[in-house]
């Protein structure tokens, strides 16, 4: 990989890292969740970063993929399982690191830790040559190890310039897949566990969008707001808050983009037997012999 574009890897790992360890500090009984939101992506921005997609925050039986808007009234309560997922980007290379911590009470503490452990066991493995399905099996092995399951249908994923999934899937089970990891790519890990069945399924919108292309019959507002997403997130994910604050406009301009097939909605993902989920991810960079974490300690 050219050192320059590595620096840069590094440097939004490290911002990833540092931001994600500021908001799961603020998470308490009685914040509010787009409090947390809006601070972690102002520290983003602050330290020379951009969003790689909007602050996620996942909380019990919600798996990924939650945003809040700017008006959402959601507060943590005690006992919840938050999971904050943070992303940041310098000039398309991307940093993508989560952590899960449960708010005043401590009920699902080995399960948060079978996530946490699966995570450091992967790191410990990974190197060039090893297959997905053998990190799958590392994940698997863990999590059972707990008592708990694996999500089956989450992934980690590589990454590329500008593009947050490479196309490589990071199975959190053993699929058997045997293709090979290779020096200089740069993989999300990101163990799910949960303690219900172990599969995820849609459900209602998650305020997290993504452009996909300009179609033609737009009128021209539409067309200029699309043309805007377009060149500000090459690809990158936003939330409705970005694009209000960024863009200008309100969430029925999102709405009809989307009818039009030029934005994606992503759903909700939610655990389908309503099991509570962890979540840990890190970032790193494949060497000869191992990997570099570039997304930070744990917190």
């Amino acid at each position: 990989m050219d050192e320059e574009i590595l620096k840069k890897f590094r440097k939004a790992g490290e911002i990833s890292g540092r931001a994600r360890d500021y908001g799961i500090r603020m998470i308490a009984e009685g914040v509010k969740y787009v409090e947390v939101a809006e601070a972690v992506e102002e520290y983003i921005y602050d330290h020379g970063a951009d969003l790689a997609f909007p602050v996620n925050i996942a909380v019990n039986h919600v798996a990924a993929h939650y945003t809040p808007t700017s008006k959402d009234r959601k507060r943590f309560q005690y006992g919840d399982v938050v999971k904050l997922d943070v992303g940041a980007h310098i000039d398309g290379c991307i940093g993508d690191t989560a952590a899960t911590v449960e708010v005043g009470s401590s009920a699902w503490g080995l399960l948060i830790d079978s996530s946490r452990t699966a995570l450091r066991q992967v790191l410990s493995i990974m190197r060039p040559g090893i297959s997905l399905g053998r990190i799958g099996a590392e994940v698997e092995k863990t999590i059972t190890s707990y008592g708990f399951r694996p999500i089956v249908n989450l992934t980690g994923h590589s990454i590329d310039v500008y593009k947050l999934h490479g196309g490589y899937s990071i199975p959190n089970y053993d699929n058997h897949n045997p293709l090979r990891i290779k020096k200089g790519m740069i993989i999300a890990i990101e163990p799910f566990a949960t303690s219900g069945i172990g599969s995820v399924s849609s459900q209602g919108s998650s305020n997290i969008y993504r452009f996909l292309k300009i179609k033609k019959g737009l009128k021209p507002d539409y067309l200029q707001k699309a043309r805007e997403i377009e060149e500000a997130r090459k690809g990158l994910p936003f939330s409705s808050r970005w694009f209000m604050k960024k863009i200008g406009g309100d969430e029925r301009v999102l709405r009809r983009l989307v009818l039009k097939g030029v934005l994606y909605s992503y759903p909700i993902l939610v655990e389908e037997k309503g099991g509570i989920v962890a979540q840990w991810e890190h970032t790193v960079y494949v060497t000869d012999d191992g990997v570099d974490v570039l997304t930070g300690r744990e917190v």
